[in-house]
């Protein structure tokens, strides 16, 4: 299978199938084998502090974990490249949260907020990610660092 459609089947994944993520609004804008960028509109139902009307930090350690996930899945495709659809969709069932440390910068104040992700390691059995989410001024909010079991 042609990895356009692995990502197509990715995006659906990840936008329509996981009932959370459409809660958050989680729609991906960047999407290869070497960059993520997931984007979500900051909505009243987001707020984390109705005093200054900023994201709850159970939505951005959400929004990292997933984006590390995604990630830890194109290091999968990176390594599995050529080989059939169904040996891929078995390891990609199998992509489990070991670990997430989340480092909260700043209040998550914006209109809008892209995460970024890159792969640090890319084993057999784990993936170890690195994660960002900035807002629309590009201001950093958070990072977080992942372990996913991808085998």
């Amino acid at each position: 299978m042609p990895k356009e459609r692995l990502f197509q089947l990715l995006r659906e994944i990840t936008e329509e199938r996981i009932p959370f993520n459409q809660l958050i609004g989680i729609k991906i804008e960047t999407l290869d084998l070497d960059s993520l960028g997931i984007r979500f509109e900051m909505r009243s139902e987001l707020i984390g502090n109705f005093m200054r009307g900023n994201l709850h930090g159970g939505v951005i350690s959400s929004v990292l974990d997933v984006t590390g996930g995604m990630v830890a899945w194109t290091g999968i495709m990176k390594k599995m490249e050529g080989q059939s659809f169904e040996e891929i969709a078995q390891r990609f069932a199998k992509i489990g949260t070991i670990d997430l440390r989340v480092d909260y910068l700043r209040p998550g104040l914006g209109n809008y907020f892209i995460a970024t992700g890159t792969i640090l390691r890319s084993g057999n059995k784990v993936s170890v990610t690195r994660m960002e989410l900035h807002n629309d001024s590009n201001t950093l909010i958070a990072v977080g660092t992942g372990s996913y079991l991808v085998g």
